[in-house]
């Protein structure tokens, strides 16, 4: 039986003698609330019925209800700026994105390059224990 570096569990030479090992899960703090992000590109501020809307948008006036809501925030008609603003906190010039990636021209405010001492929301959540994903 033998042990591998950065592997904690046992690998025996059969299933019988071997030992897995899961690493201890990352958690917030107890009573932490849960984050969930939702951004949509190409839906306008009315198309919600938490906004005001006739529309009728059950699951996300449930969220909304429980939730924060941004009722006073920038987007850029872009897709890379406006999650690079949301992922900041910062304005897409600031953060290197005043462009969609694919177009970035080297000069400053335009390089695609979100600077670290800008921040990211997902390793703030990390640094205090929250798991985080990403999906789109």
């Amino acid at each position: 039986m033998g042990k591998r570096d950065g592997f904690q569990g046992v690998i025996g030479r059969t299933f019988a003698d071997s030992t897995p090992y899961w690493p201890p899960l990352d958690r917030a703090p107890e009573g932490a609330p849960n984050v969930v992000l939702v951004l949509l590109d190409d839906v306008g501020y009315a198309q919600f019925g938490c906004y005001g809307s006739d529309i009728e948008t059950p699951t996300f006036d449930r969220l909304a209800a429980g939730g924060l809501r941004y009722a006073n925030y920038h987007t850029t008609a872009l897709c890379s700026p406006t999650r690079a603003c949301l992922m900041t906190g910062r304005n897409h010039h600031a953060n290197g994105m005043a462009r969609i990636v694919e177009f970035a021209s080297g000069f400053p405010g335009y390089d695609a390059t979100i600077q670290p001492e800008n921040g990211f929301l997902p390793e703030v959540l990390v640094r205090n224990g929250y798991a985080t994903f990403a999906v789109g």
